[in-house]
C-alpha cells in the first residue's frame, strides 16, 4: 500500500508557519532567489507544495478528489491568520479523510491482490505446460539453465549459500538482482522465502536454474511495495559457493 502525506500535517505546518509570518498575503511580485532568506522561504513554500502534490496525486489514484481552489484558500487564510473553520473542527474533518483514504486505500489493495493471485495462477498453469519446466509437490517451478560442473555438491536447508539472482514480476518488472550491484549476495538458506530455501536444494555449486515462485512459497498476501501481495515470482539463480561460517539473513 502505498504511503501518503496526511493533510492533517500539512495543516498544522501551515497554523505553525503564521506565528512567524502575519504579512504573508502580498501581491505576487517577480521571485528573487538571491540570498539565503529567500531561498529558505521559497524552499518552505516548495516543500509543502511539493507535499500536497503527491499526496493529492495519490488520493486521486484512489478515487478522492479534493477541489484544489479551496486548499489554495485555506492555506491562504491560515497564513493570513483567518482560517475560517477553527483547529477543532480542521483535525475532524482532516480525521475523518485520513479514515476514508484507509478504507479505499484498503478496498484498492484487496482488488490488486486478487488480480495478482489470479494472473499468478494462469501464468503457473501456463508455465508448467513448458518443455523443460518441472513442477514439484510443493507447486515450485523450476527450470535448468545450466549445470555446474563441480562434484554435484549440494546444499542443505542449514547451509549457508552464496548466489547471484535477478527477480522479477509476471511482467518482466526486476525488483531485485544482485547481477545489477555486481556483488553477490550470501545468507543462510532457511531464513529466506520458501521457495529459495526448496529450490537451492536442488541446485550443484555452479549451476543456474530458473524458479517460478507462487506467491505462497515468496511473500503471500504481504504488499512490499515493488512486490505487490500475493505476487508469483520469478527467479534466475546462480550457486556460487556453499559456506560453513554463519551470514546475516537477507
Amino acid at each position: 500500500m502505498k504511503k501518503t502525506i496526511r493533510l492533517s500535517l500539512i495543516a498544522a505546518s501551515v497554523l505553525a508557519l503564521t506565528a512567524c509570518n502575519q504579512e504573508a498575503k502580498k501581491e505576487q511580485a517577480e521571485v528573487k532567489l538571491d540570498t539565503v532568506e529567500q531561498q529558505q522561504a521559497y524552499g518552505i513554500g516548495a516543500s509543502v507544495g511539493n507535499f500536497l502534490n503527491k499526496d493529492l496525486a495519490d488520493k486521486t489514484e484512489i478515487g478522492i478528489e479534493l477541489d484544489q481552489a479551496l486548499l489554495i484558500r485555506g492555506f491562504e487564510d491560515a497564513l493570513a491568520g483567518n482560517a475560517k473553520i477553527d483547529e477543532e473542527k480542521i483535525r475532524e474533518v482532516l480525521t475523518a479523510l485520513d479514515t476514508s483514504v484507509r478504507t479505499k486505500q484498503e478496498e484498492k489493495a484487496k482488488v490488486e491482490s486478487e488480480k495478482s493471485k489470479e494472473a499468478g495462477a494462469k501464468y503457473l498453469a501456463d508455465n508448467a505446460k513448458k518443455e523443460g519446466v518441472t513442477v514439484t509437490e510443493s507447486g515450485l517451478q523450476y527450470e535448468v539453465l545450466s549445470e555446474g560442473d563441480g562434484d554435484g555438491e549440494k546444499p542443505v536447508a542449514t547451509d549457508v549459500v552464496k548466489v547471484h539472482y535477478k527477480g522479477t514480476l509476471l511482467d518482466g518488472t526486476e525488483f531485485d538482482s544482485s547481477y545489477a550491484r555486481n556483488e553477490p549476495t550470501t545468507f543462510p538458506l532457511n531464513r529466506v522465502i520458501a521457495g529459495w530455501t526448496e529450490g537451492l536444494q536442488l541446485m550443484s555449486v555452479g549451476s543456474k536454474y530458473k524458479f517460478t515462485i507462487p506467491s505462497e512459497l515468496a511473500y503471500g498476501d504481504r504488499d512490499l511495495g515493488k512486490i505487490p501481495a500475493n505476487s508469483t515470482l520469478v527467479f534466475e539463480v546462480e550457486l556460487l559457493e556453499i559456506q560453513n561460517e554463519e551470514a546475516p539473513a537477507q
